[in-house]
């Protein structure tokens, strides 16, 4: 059994923290009807009593952080709106889940719509908006029929639609109009960037935008708006309901609350661990059966590709923003992908380069270009045919494109070069010693003998 954890515990059963995932396994939990059955829509109701500042006043003091990557706090996003400028404001949900590793936000919309539609109602009453946007993953076709479902449940409920039908259903007498449209990407890594999604949404080809203006000023058609995680918004709604004690109960002091781990690889159960910040690899490891039966850990990543990979001496970092910073990487997205002894770091570093030079959208010379000769390089080493001065080489172009870029693709290209040289530079220089990779391909497989091991990990 799992149950919402304070500070300081620390037994196995008690680390979990479902709170969007605590009914994902129960029949139809995509519903409104399930999902009122789970006090849902009551925090909507809450936040639509009160003023907008003072929404936007309880959102920052819970603390709560963007789950998209940065970590930004929530309120203090909503708070940079300008008011009474005669412009109409736009909340723009970030649902372009698109990096290796990463696999929080899709299931969630997949099992659990509603918390995100409710957050959403929420964040537009606070920053007075009256048209929102989903920006999906164009390639998740199931998840975007459901979306469209849950959307025209909450226009039906009243909760959405023309400002006389909401005041009816809700009956609260000063209710706008409240629009919500899903929009479904064409499959660009670039357009999770905020400002390239923003271009694609008004139609133009997603690049990033130079900044300032940031789009809390100028965002999407040039008004004031807020990008967030499908994570961060349909957090909100338990803030509401519960308040900000009981969110601050869970989690550290700076990076409060609950959260999705998405953990993947060799592990014996993969799937999606909700628990406090704070919670480390080896508890989540501990809950999930550990690495694959008769292998170790090797290196893994604390938040999808684009973060630098750690190793068997970190399995004990708490991971929340300041303990992963601290241990030289980054939170992100929280997709822990572990990786045992029979992989080879060299091939899974060239895999994500790949990736990255793939999905560069070109607009940024160090990007376009640097990104290709790191695969160029990569390609040569893996194959054997690289020299020693290659490796530095490698770094030489990833520090021209860290920090240089527009966007952090760049940054993100950059971070498993840095790190897999300072963890693994011996791997390295045995393929250029050795004449090529000394790992076997078949024996570095993810370890599925059953395959009903992969589950949701809400309970434990």
């Amino acid at each position: 059994m799992t149950v919402t954890v304070e500070r300081g515990e620390s037994s196995p059963e008690k680390l979990l923290a479902p709170v969007l995932s605590s009914f994902w396994d129960e029949s139809q939990s995509w519903t409104m009807e399930t999902y009122l059955r789970h006090d849902g829509y009551e925090g909507m109701r809450r936040a639509l009593a009160m003023a907008p500042d003072d929404v936007i006043a309880l959102v920052k003091d819970s603390g709560l952080r963007g789950r998209g990557g940065a970590g930004f706090p929530t309120g203090m996003k909503w708070q940079f709106i300008p008011q009474g400028d005669g412009k109409p404001h736009y909340l723009v949900v970030n649902a372009d889940e698109s990096e290796p590793g990463t696999c929080k936000d899709i299931p969630l919309l997949f099992a659990n719509p509603h918390a995100l539609i409710e957050g959403m109602v929420i964040a537009c009453h606070a920053i007075r908006s009256q048209h929102a946007f989903i920006y999906l993953r164009g390639e998740v076709v199931p998840v975007l029929r459901r979306l469209h479902e849950a959307v025209r449940e909450a226009y039906e409920a009243g909760y959405l639609g023309k400002a006389d039908a909401r005041r009816q259903k809700l009956g609260l007498a000063d209710l706008p109009d409240l629009e919500i449209t899903v929009h479904a990407g064409a499959g660009a890594y670039i357009c999770g960037e905020e400002t390239a999604l923003l271009d694609s949404l008004e139609g133009r080809r997603g690049q990033p935008r130079l900044r300032p203006p940031f789009p809390a000023v100028a965002g999407l058609y040039a008004c004031p708006t807020v990008v967030n995680n499908v994570e961060s918004i349909a957090s909100v709604p338990a803030i509401l309901t519960k308040g900000n004690e009981w969110f601050r109960s869970m989690g550290s002091e700076k990076s409060p609350g609950f959260t999705l781990y998405s953990l993947s690889g060799h592990v014996a159960a993969p799937g999606q661990y909700e628990g406090p910040l704070g919670i480390t690899l080896r508890q989540l490891l501990d809950m999930s059966g550990g690495i694959r039966p008769g292998h170790r850990l090797k290196f893994w990543t604390p938040g999808g590709s684009s973060t630098p990979l750690l190793t068997e001496e970190h399995l004990d970092v708490p991971l929340d923003y300041e303990g992963v910073g601290a241990a030289g990487s980054m939170l992100g997205t929280k997709a822990l992908q572990c990786f045992d002894e029979t992989t080879c770091v060299v091939r899974a570093v060239t895999r994500w380069t790949e990736f990255y030079a793939h999905e560069s959208c070109g607009k940024c010379t160090p990007c376009r270009e640097g990104t290709y000769w790191l695969v160029q390089l990569l390609r040569d080493i893996e194959a054997g045919k690289g020299r020693m001065e290659d490796l530095a080489k490698l770094a030489d172009i990833a520090d021209n494109i860290n920090g240089k870029s527009f966007c952090a693709l760049g940054d993100g290209a950059a971070s498993p070069i840095f790190s897999s040289l300072k963890y693994f530079k011996e791997e390295y220089e045995q393929h250029i010693t050795g004449g090529g990779c000394p790992f076997d391909p078949a024996k570095s497989t993810v370890w599925a003998d059953d395959p009903s091991s992969t589950h949701l990990g809400v309970t434990a």
